[in-house]
């Protein structure tokens, strides 16, 4: 595969992993172009692990790193792709609290709950 497939095949997957939520970067920018050749087009393509495997893994790490903003654009793609489910949402931050510590998830709670409020706004809107 050439370079522009690769970056095709990143973008294609990058607006896959997010739902359509986050926005493509634009080409040129050398952290960006690499992250959609290799991080999307090589890593998330992988069929090792399933879509919702991988992201558990994520949302484990980025919890472990106390990162909320982050982890809240993950829970809300794994809402939209139906990778789980609000309940299965909040259960994560129970088992992350035994792990990363108690202040760490709760960093969590407030984006986690405008995760899925978000989510359900939106399934809500487009079911009308």
């Amino acid at each position: 595969m050439n370079e522009e497939e690769r970056r095709k095949l990143g973008e294609e997957t990058i607006k896959d992993v997010y739902a359509g939520d986050v926005v493509v970067p634009p080409e040129g920018y050398a952290f960006t172009d690499i992250m959609l050749k290799q991080l999307f087009a090589e890593v998330w393509t992988r069929e090792t692990l399933s879509m919702r495997d991988k992201r558990i893994l994520l949302l484990g790490i980025i919890a472990e790193k106390g990162e909320p903003t982050t982890f809240k654009i993950q829970i809300k793609a794994s809402l939209k792709r139906g990778e789980i489910n609000p309940e299965e949402a909040r259960e994560f931050l129970l088992f992350i609290a035994q792990y990363a510590g108690y202040p760490r998830a709760a960093s969590m709670l407030g984006p986690v709950e405008e995760a899925i409020a978000e989510f359900e706004k939106e399934t809500t809107n487009s079911a009308d």
